[in-house]
């Protein structure tokens, strides 16, 4: 049985609009979606993928009707397309961080850590999820609509003594050039008592639009970055030379490559495939660039049409999903959704919401997931999904290898 976090029931929409619904950074850019002079924060109707065009449908036309008034709509979209997105729409928004002010250093971590993660599941279940999806693989191989790669994903719970400070959190996140931080506020609790926002530090681009032109950056396959710089560099070469992680990132292109390809009239990848790095780990990306038939398509449409890829879900995505479903014990709500912004005109960014924890209060909930594909190693990928909590667990002044000291990862056979 899946839970939601945190165990309450949440309202249908958003119930008291907050000062700051949504904030993105990274080295590129910084957009902040804030209550200003020239008019208030709105939550947008919530609603399912398939609603979402008439929807959005009055804030892209007030554009053709009045012009470009500098408003913006921003938020998540869940994993589950199914499932109520929350956006938000304001008036304006601008280039500053809820943050460290640029230039000064980031708030210290505290000296007050907060208590020992609880995994959900311990690294020796989510082996175990791990190999009974490598035996479907397995069963069904050679089969028509075959399970070819699924993505798994277990959590983290944070508990500490007082509310977390989101400013430093997200000063601490945004100390890696590499990666978006982003936050996004969530529906509160159906009594009103505890804000919720999604915080993270993403490192891949889901869909970037403006005017006809689009880029999409996906990444799949993983390696943790290590202290020694030779062994460093060996983990990366291991990953670059493996067949099964390279298998995997060209499941996650050829997907993107398909769904795009109908509404551009050019679509490649010019740069080809390649390491990329944050601080905490390596991944194999591919730079995917297209030009739209049809500039005005908003890219909150794109982003949806496309998410979620195989990089967060498998192939196929609903056998994937279901399966999502019946072997994670937490549900993933917007984790590994899709989070960004958009323009009058349809421009904007969006992001894979992965790297990324729920916070309520005093209460964290971090994910992290694996890509498992044939050939997958179940200890390997609770490693990987260790590894991935690091730069999370620093921000919040627990240390990075907390998640990786679970003694399950150390008393479990191979399975």
């Amino acid at each position: 049985m899946t839970l939601p976090f945190p165990d309450a029931t949440l309202t249908e929409a958003p119930s008291l609009p907050p000062d700051q619904p949504f904030s993105f950074r990274n080295a590129r850019d910084q957009v902040r979606g804030q209550v200003c002079a020239t008019g208030p924060v709105r939550p947008l109707d919530r609603g399912g993928a398939d609603t979402l065009a008439d929807r959005v449908a009055p804030f892209f036309g007030a554009a053709r009707d009045a012009g470009d008034d500098g408003a913006l709509i921003g938020g998540a979209l869940p994993f589950d397309k199914a499932r109520p997105d929350c956006l938000w729409q304001v008036a304006g928004g601008d280039g500053s961080w809820p943050g460290a002010t640029a230039g000064a250093p980031a708030r210290p971590v505290p000296e007050q850590r907060p208590a020992r993660p609880c995994p959900q599941p311990p690294a020796n279940g989510y082996m175990d999820s791990v190999a009974r999806a490598l035996e479907i693989m397995r069963t069904e191989r050679g089969l028509p609509d075959a399970l070819t790669k699924v993505v798994l994903a277990r959590s983290l719970l944070v508990e500490d003594r007082m509310a977390f400070a989101l400013p430093g959190l997200m000063a601490r996140l945004a100390e890696d050039p590499a990666v978006t931080v982003f936050q996004v506020a969530l529906p509160q609790d159906a009594d009103g008592s505890a804000p919720r926002q999604l915080v993270g530090a993403t490192p891949e681009l889901l869909l970037r639009k403006r005017g006809d032109s689009i880029v999409s950056h996906p990444l799949a396959g993983s390696a943790r970055r290590l202290d020694d710089p030779e062994e460093d560099a060996r983990n990366a070469n291991a990953l670059a030379r493996s067949e099964k992680d390279r298998r995997e990132h060209g499941l996650v292109v050829e997907y993107i490559l398909d769904m795009l390809a109908p509404v551009c009239k050019r679509l490649g990848t010019p740069e080809g495939t390649a390491l990329t790095t944050t601080r905490s780990m390596w991944h194999i990306g591919t730079r995917i660039e297209g030009r739209l038939k049809d500039p005005e398509t908003p890219a909150i449409l794109l982003a949806a049409a496309l998410h979620p890829t195989p990089a967060v879900c498998g192939l196929p995505c609903d056998r994937a999903a279901r399966l999502i479903r019946d072997l994670e014990p937490v549900a993933r709500e917007f984790y590994a959704g899709a989070v960004g912004w958009c323009d009058r005109r349809g421009d904007g960014d969006w992001y894979v919401a992965i790297r990324c924890a729920e916070l309520c209060g005093a209460r964290a909930r971090l994910f992290a997931g694996a890509g498992i594909v044939l050939g997958s190693d179940p200890r390997a990928e609770a490693s990987e999904t260790g590894a991935k909590f690091g730069a999370f667990l620093s921000a919040l002044g627990l240390p990075p290898d907390t998640a990786l000291s679970d003694p399950s990862l150390h008393n479990q056979p191979n399975g």
